[in-house]
């Protein structure tokens, strides 16, 4: 019997025709088209994945590189960095010699240099192996999956610390991102391993981290995903599922969290957001899946750490009516949004969310609940016009939608007489005035005649 992610789906009995198994077909059906946005999504961007060597080394790693070639097939972009840190330490450990480390470093030296080259090599060779396979009954069955390396990163030496000499261990100093952009263009997947070269022809043992931290940053990576040992950031004992750049940062600034492992990665998530990369992602390498239940569910099994761009997203306060009405009020002129006063937005500022920066609101948004019909209308939603295109308005769209699925609502409504597109583009769709709550219907402005558009809420998407 076939099980695709969950659900069973045929069985042949031996000597006997093909028998349907009993599953949920509408449960199926409704999961892989809510599925679709985030494969349009997707399609054509750039991820650079990070594959510690304790993944590569589990059991769940042929799973992994499975659903590395399911992302290939949907069109993602990808660039894998290879660690091996557990390899390198069994084969050092195999020849009788102890790994040293300083500050969390290895060091190392002439002794364990040429070890360290062998473990690197065997797990770059493994990898190659696994990603070339393309068994018949399989779910790499025609996949035909190209990989494509070289010396794409160069070094320097990690130099002599506080008195320790590190010897052969380096550091990133440059990414040849051209040629690894020339090898994604022509749809090969792109492996890199923790080993940099000079320009005096020396190698260098690097922190795969690292490498796959300064790869994101220098392509501009759409996303940065860190597999790794640990589930995420943990606070108080509980995941942390999403930080902003800012929020990350005085984390870190705190000394939390108290892991010094999780530390490094939020440090390395911070580091690549802070350097371009829109969406870094912190997941356990060691779940079954964890790449799909990050990639195409709302909230993940991780923490997520995103770009803030230095912009504040908060909920609004009456001291923000002033920068409200200055932002909505051109808008409200071309006929774009509702006429809003000054006493009715004081009445309801706690419906919105501003986006502001260095003191000016530049972006605004509110939600309305009608908890009884389950849905929420989304309105005022406004950009300055300095700061449009930039996606402001699509993450007070995911805002608003986290906000909603997180209160049980199960449908976004947005009434609007300009900007039909924008919303059929992110997944509304045009419906009728009887599609509205009995309440907002009879405020319905039958002279402005503005369209009804609904979005059906699900837990996909991240």
């Amino acid at each position: 019997m076939a099980n695709y992610g969950g659900w069973p789906l045929f069985h042949k009995p031996e000597g006997g025709a093909q028998v349907r198994d009993t599953i949920d077909g509408k449960q199926f059906v409704h999961w892989f088209r809510h599925s679709s946005p985030y494969i349009n999504a997707h399609r054509g961007r750039t991820f650079v994945i990070l594959l510690e060597g304790e993944t590569i080394a589990s059991p769940h790693f042929p799973d992994i590189v499975h659903d590395i070639a399911l992302l290939d097939s949907l069109g993602v972009k990808l660039c894998l960095v290879l660690g091996a840190r557990e390899q390198i330490d069994a084969r050092i450990a195999e020849a009788g010699i102890p790994s040293r480390f300083v500050a969390g470093v290895r060091v190392t030296d002439s002794a364990t240099l040429p070890m360290v080259k062998e473990a690197i090599g065997r797990v770059h060779m493994e990898v190659e192996a696994m990603l070339s396979m393309g068994l018949a009954n399989s779910p790499m069955a025609g996949a035909r999956l190209r990989a494509a390396s070289g010396n794409f990163v160069t070094a320097r030496p990690y130099g002599v610390r506080e008195g320790v000499d590190y010897c052969h261990t380096g550091e990133v100093r440059r990414v040849d991102g051209d040629a690894i952009r020339h090898h994604l263009a022509r749809d090969e997947i792109v492996l890199l391993s923790s080993i940099g070269y000079s320009p005096t022809g020396e190698i260098f043992n690097l922190t795969a981290e690292d490498v796959a931290t300064a790869v994101a940053i220098d392509l501009k990576a759409d996303k940065l995903l860190l597999l790794t040992n640990e589930p995420g950031v943990i606070l108080e004992e509980e995941l942390v599922p999403h930080l902003t750049l800012r929020q990350a940062q005085e984390m870190l600034s705190t000394g939390e969290p108290s892991s010094p492992s999780q530390q490094h990665y939020l440090t390395n998530a911070a580091k690549a957001c802070s350097g371009g990369v829109r969406r870094t992602h912190i997941i356990d390498g060691n779940q079954d899946g964890a790449l799909l239940l990050e990639l195409f569910t709302r909230n993940g099994i991780g923490t997520l750490v995103t770009a803030d761009r230095y912009d504040a997203l908060r909920r609004a306060t009456i001291d923000d009516v002033g920068g409200i009405l200055e932002l909505i009020e051109p808008l409200e002129r071309d006929g774009i949004l509702v006429r809003r006063s000054r006493e009715r937005l004081e009445m309801e500022i706690d419906h919105f969310t501003v986006m502001e920066r260095d003191g000016m609101i530049i972006a605004c948004s509110a939600i309305y609940p009608f908890a009884h019909d389950r849905v929420a209308e989304l309105a005022c939603l406004a950009v300055h016009p300095d700061y449009r295109r930039e996606g402001r308005a699509e993450t007070l769209l995911e805002m608003a939608e986290q906000y909603a699925v997180k209160h049980g609502v199960q449908r976004l409504f947005v009434l609007t007489a300009r900007t039909a597109h924008w919303f059929q583009e992110r997944g509304f769709v045009e419906a009728t005035l009887a599609d509205l709550p009995v309440e907002r219907l009879a405020m319905y402005n039958y002279q402005r005649r503005s369209k009804v558009f609904i979005k059906t809420l699900s837990t996909t998407g991240r």
